[in-house]
């Protein structure tokens, strides 16, 4: 499953995930699970989107969040050209010896 998968079809994706595990769901489960797995609502939520790091300087904490923007290919705009074929050498590196159809979502790209 992929987060462009997650995009499409949220909810079925919920779903396909409760029948992996042996669970049901009623609607108003599903409902509420579909409306707090968003990325909107787990962006805003501190539980998800925050991580704790140490200052190495002076030993105090910050926090940072984990979340940009929520779309899918965004990397795109934040990866320099060097970064993106430095990353695509190393995916194929080690990747390379990996069935394809591990990795549905690279037939979008």
């Amino acid at each position: 499953m992929s987060y462009e998968e997650l995009q499409r079809d949220l909810r079925g994706n919920i779903q396909k995930v409760c029948r992996f595990l042996g669970k049901q769901l009623n609607s108003e489960q599903l409902g509420s699970t579909v409306k707090n797995v968003s990325f909107s609502v787990m962006k805003d939520n501190t539980m998800c989107n925050n991580v704790t790091v140490k200052n190495p300087e002076d030993e105090t904490d910050f926090t940072l969040p984990l979340m940009r923007k929520g779309i899918c290919g965004d990397w795109k705009n934040q990866f320099t050209v060097a970064q993106s074929e430095a990353f695509d050498k190393v995916y194929q590196d080690k990747m390379s010896s990996l069935d394809p159809s591990l990795f549905p979502w690279l037939e979008d790209c």
